[in-house]
C-alpha cells in the first residue's frame, strides 16, 4: 500500500506505524506538491525585501546569527555539506526509528513552512520508498539543543547530492522531528508491552487460582475509574472460563492491586499516544515561515523555539515507570506461587525442584533473576531533566534537548520487563503443569508460545532455565516490536 500525504493532517499515529514499522510507501498529492512549489515562490519573494537578516537563511547559525551575509557569502554557506556538523557516534538506531524520523520531517514541509523546495521534499519520500539511501544515525552522542546532531547524519548525503540553495537545508536539521519519531515508536511498543503485560500475569493468576473479585468490573463504578474499568474487563475476558477450584480467601496484595496498577499503565499509555498524535504533525522549525495571508501579504518568519519539544519527555518518562512497577510485580507474583505457604500449590513445585539433578534445575531461584531486571528498569525510571552540563552550551545553544536520553531509558525499562515476564511465565507455566490444570480458551495459545521456548521442567530434563527464559524473553520482544 501507498500512504497519500495530503498534508499535515495525514501524519498520524496510524500512518507513523503504516511507514516506520510497515515500511509503506509514502507519496505527496498534486495538491501538496502545489502547496510546497507555491509557498516557496512566496518565500523567495519575502526574503528578498527583508532588510534584516533571517536566521540561517541571509545569517549565519548560533553565534554568527548577528552576522548578516551578502548574497554571494550566502550561497556559498548553503552550500556547504551537514557532514562537517554530524559529531555524534555510537550504536545506530534501529531503522524502525530512522524511518520514523523522515516520516515526522515531513511536517515541517508539506505545508510550506519550511519554505523548502519541491525536490527536497520529494527525496525525503525517495529515502522513504528506499529511492535512495537512508544513512544509519546514531543514538548516542545527541546532546544538541535541538536535534541537529543526528539530523546532519541523516541528511548530509542529501544535502551533498544537490547544489543547495536559500532555505533548502535548514528545514531538513531545525525542528523536532526526532523527539515525535522516538514517543510514537516508544508508544506502539508501550501498546503491545501492556497487552503482552496484560496476559501473562492474567496466566499468574490462573496459575496462582487467586479469587476473581478483585477483578470484578463492578468495583471500577465504586472506584470512579473507568481505566481500571477497562483492564478489570479485559481480566475477565482473559480468564471466562476457568476450570477448577480457586482458594477460598483472598490473595496477596500483588494479585489484588492489578487493576489499578494497570490502570495507571493504560493512562500513562493514552496520554503518550495523544501526546504522539499531537506532535507528529507539529511545525517545529527555526527559523518558522508562515505563508501569505490578507495581514501579512508577503508572510511572516520569525526565530522560535519550538524545535525543543516539551511533551515527549515526561511521556517517555511515564512509560518507563510504568514499567518498573510491573517488573516489582512480576517478581511478587513469582515468589508467592513459589511458595507453598503461601499459594497453596503442592509443595513439590519449590522443593522438590530444587533438588532436580543435584541442584542443576532450580526454580526457586527464578525470583532473584527478577531481582536484576528490577534495578535495571528502576535505574532506567529515573525522571529525564534538562541536562545541566556545560559541554553543549555553546553560543546560543545553552539548553540540551533530553529527548534522546528519555528513549533510552524506557527503552531499558520497556527490555528489563520482558525480561521479568518471561521469568514469571516459566513460574506460571510450571505451576499449571504441576497441578496438571488447563487454562481458560484465552490464554491457551499464549501458554503454547511459552512452553515452546520453555518446556516445564520435571527430573529427567535438567537445564540452564536462564537460556531458557532468555529465548522466551526474546520471542516476547520480537512481538512488541514485530510488524
Amino acid at each position: 500500500m501507498t500512504l497519500a500525504i495530503d498534508g499535515r493532517g495525514d501524519l498520524t499515529l496510524e500512518a507513523f506505524r503504516r511507514v516506520a514499522w510497515g515500511s509503506e510507501r509514502v507519496e505527496l498529492t498534486a495538491g501538496t506538491q502545489a502547496t510546497i512549489e507555491h509557498v516557496r515562490a512566496a518565500f523567495l519573494r519575502y526574503a528578498a525585501r527583508q532588510a534584516g537578516a533571517i536566521y540561517g537563511v541571509t545569517s549565519g547559525y548560533g553565534p554568527n546569527a548577528r552576522r548578516q551575509m551578502g548574497a554571494e557569502e550566502a550561497e556559498r554557506f548553503h552550500a556547504r555539506s551537514l557532514a562537517v556538523g554530524a559529531m555524534s557516534f555510537g550504536d545506530p538506531l534501529p531503522d524502525r526509528v530512522v524511518r520514523g524520523i523522515l516520516f515526522a520531517r515531513l511536517a515541517n514541509l508539506v505545508e510550506g513552512h519550511g519554505a523548502t523546495s519541491l525536490r527536497v521534499v520529494q527525496a525525503i519520500v525517495e529515502m522513504l520508498n528506499g529511492e535512495r539511501r537512508v544513512p544509519p544515525v546514531p543514538g548516542e552522542g545527541n546532546g544538541s539543543a535541538g536535534e541537529i546532531l543526528p539530523l546532519y547524519h541523516l541528511f548530509a548525503e542529501l544535502t551533498d547530492a544537490f547544489q543547495m540553495e536559500i532555505k533548502e537545508k535548514g528545514p531538513l536539521t531545525n525542528g523536532a522531528p526526532c523527539a515525535a519519531a522516538l514517543l510514537a515508536d516508544a508508544t506502539l511498543a508501550a501498546r503491545r508491552r501492556l497487552d503482552l503485560a496484560l496476559e501473562l500475569f492474567a496466566l499468574s493468576v490462573e496459575a496462582f487460582q487467586a479469587p476473581l473479585g478483585a477483578y470484578d468490573p463492578a468495583l471500577a463504578a465504586l472506584w470512579n475509574d473507568p481505566d481500571a474499568g477497562e483492564i478489570m474487563r479485559r481480566l475477565q475476558g482473559l480468564l471466562a472460563g476457568t476450570g477448577g477450584q480457586r482458594r477460598s480467601f483472598q490473595a496477596p496484595v500483588s494479585f489484588r492491586i492489578l487493576p489499578r496498577v494497570f490502570a495507571r499503565t493504560l493512562r500513562a499509555l493514552k496520554t503518550a499516544e495523544a501526546t504522539a498524535a499531537a506532535i507528529l504533525p507539529a511545525v517545529t522549525d527555526n527559523p518558522i515561515y508562515l505563508p501569505p495571508d490578507a495581514e501579512h501579504p508577503d508572510g511572516r518568519s520569525f526565530s522560535t523555539g519550538g524545535y525543543h519539544d516539551s511533551h515527549a519527555v515526561p511521556a517517555m518518562d511515564a512509560l518507563a515507570h510504568e514499567w518498573a512497577d510491573l517488573c516489582l510485580l512480576c517478581e511478587r507474583h513469582a515468589t508467592k506461587t513459589l511458595d507453598h505457604t503461601n499459594s497453596g500449590l503442592p509443595e513439590k513445585l519449590s522443593k522438590n525442584l530444587d533438588q532436580v539433578a543435584g541442584g542443576a534445575v532450580a526454580l526457586t531461584y527464578a525470583p532473584m533473576a527478577i531481582v536484576g531486571f528490577i534495578e535495571s528498569a528502576r535505574q532506567a525510571a529515573s525522571t529525564t531533566l534538562l541536562p545541566g552540563a556545560e559541554g553543549g552550551a555553546w553560543g546560543q545553544d545553552d539548553v540540551v534537548s533530553p529527548i534522546f536520553p528519555a528513549w533510552h531509558k524506557q527503552e531499558a525499562a520497556g527490555h528489563a520487563l520482558e525480561r521479568s515476564l518471561a521469568v514469571l511465565a516459566a513460574v506460571a507455566s510450571q505451576a499449571l503443569w504441576v497441578t496438571d490444570r488447563a487454562v481458560p480458551p484465552a490464554l491457551a495459545a499464549r501458554l503454547e508460545m511459552i512452553r515452546a521456548s520453555l518446556p516445564p521442567v520435571d527430573d529427567l530434563s535438567p537445564r540452564n532455565l536462564g537460556h531458557d527464559c532468555d529465548r522466551l524473553a526474546d520471542t516476547f520482544r520480537a512481538e512488541v516490536y514485530g510488524g
